[in-house]
């Protein structure tokens, strides 16, 4: 069986750096709030090129500690709209919903499966406060025309950056494309941790400092607190292992960009629509994700080929039991995205010979 992704593989190659990095931790009888987090924070800022970089408890909570502190900066209020893409994974929306702010979606590029420019300016009103591009499958979004028009109306710009570490739009990173940003350190990503983690980045010294107490009780000095807080920190163990990964970030993606050319220049099959990017670097290939009119039936064949694939996602944010208000909405591009796409196998460790048998099954398959 070829593996969508096997993770237990991929963290053996830093095997014993991992465990030195644990056993260092073990050993310092510090474990959360300590000196790896700390150099973790100013390492992933300086890879992001950002004055600041937080660490947060994961992702979804990155993007929540965002927009909380601009609530507690003023910049947002109840109520408040963020524009948000129709096509995205549902932390995006929950992030928004969490903060009793109000997501309005906008259909995604059909070619590149992110935001498109071209629909936020229609959706735009007065209770609009804030862009949520989301870097999705590892692409970077169309940043220039996204912040003209941020500037425009004065929004914020939030990247959603959970996939697409290292990701860079033209000579900047993602992280560093917008106003702020939240990444994940899913075990899954990229950049994985081997547990949850996530950060945020951000050039705003007021902004970092407010993310950093409201994910520590509201408290920057032990039991004084000016925010009501939570409890969403970066622990030791987890900041250690993510040094050490960081280290290794570059080569990872470029072993996936190897594959992602490999499928492009090779699968030939008039059933299956390949993916679209701008240029080379704008993707980190967190995800290489197909379409096809029948999705169930080739994920079968790939399957009893021994080749495992995942779907990313099988069901749009807005036909969500959670987003019942939204289900009788119709978002076509979304639906159709939803009910073509698939994930095929790509990660640093996935052998030539695999690569080359996944590209001669699917040129195989006839629909």
């Amino acid at each position: 069986m070829i593996p969508f992704l096997d993770l237990k593989k991929i963290n053996a190659q830093y095997r014993e750096e991992l465990i030195g990095a644990c056993t260092k931790v073990i050993d310092s009888g510090w474990y959360v709030q300590g000196n790896e987090c700390i150099e973790f924070e100013k390492e992933f800022a300086q890879y992001c090129g950002t004055k600041y970089a937080v660490g947060v408890a994961n992702g979804l909570d990155a993007l929540i500690l965002i927009l909380r502190a601009y609530k507690e900066m003023g910049i947002l209020s109840d109520g408040d709209e963020v524009i948000v893409p129709s096509n995205t994974y549902i932390a995006s929306i929950l992030a928004i919903s969490q903060n009793n702010l109000v997501s309005v979606l906008v259909e995604p590029d059909l070619d590149t499966y992110l935001i498109d420019p071209l629909k936020i300016e229609e959706k735009i009103t007065s209770k609009t406060k804030a862009i949520m591009p989301v870097h999705l499958y590892g692409q970077t979004c169309e940043m220039d025309e996204i912040n003209k028009i941020a500037k425009k109306y004065g929004l914020k710009v939030i990247e959603d950056s959970a996939q697409s570490h290292g990701a860079y739009y033209k000579n900047k990173r993602c992280g560093n494309l917008g106003d702020a940003s939240g990444f994940s350190f899913y075990p899954g990503k990229n950049l994985g941790a081997l547990g949850d983690g996530g950060a945020v980045t951000t050039n705003d010294e007021e902004l970092a400092h407010t993310v950093k107490a409201l994910g520590n009780y509201g408290s920057h000095k032990k039991y004084e607190n000016l925010y009501k807080g939570v409890n969403s920190r970066l622990d030791e163990i987890q900041a250690a292992m993510l040094r050490v990964k960081l280290r290794h970030l570059d080569k990872e993606i470029e072993k996936r960009r190897e594959i992602a050319d490999s499928y492009l220049q090779n699968i030939k099959n008039e059933n299956i629509i390949l993916p679209k990017v701008r240029a080379k670097d704008n993707s980190v290939w967190h995800l290489f994700v197909i379409r096809t009119n029948k999705r169930d039936m080739l994920q079968k064949y790939l399957l009893e080929n021994r080749i495992q694939t995942l779907i990313h996602y099988p069901l749009a944010p807005h036909k969500q039991e959670a987003y019942k208000e939204w289900n009788a909405e119709s978002f076509p591009i979304s639906e159709q995205i939803h009910d073509e796409v698939l994930s095929l196998s790509i990660s640093g460790m996935q052998s030539l010979d695999d690569t080359r048998k996944v590209i001669n099954i699917l040129n195989r398959y006839n629909g």
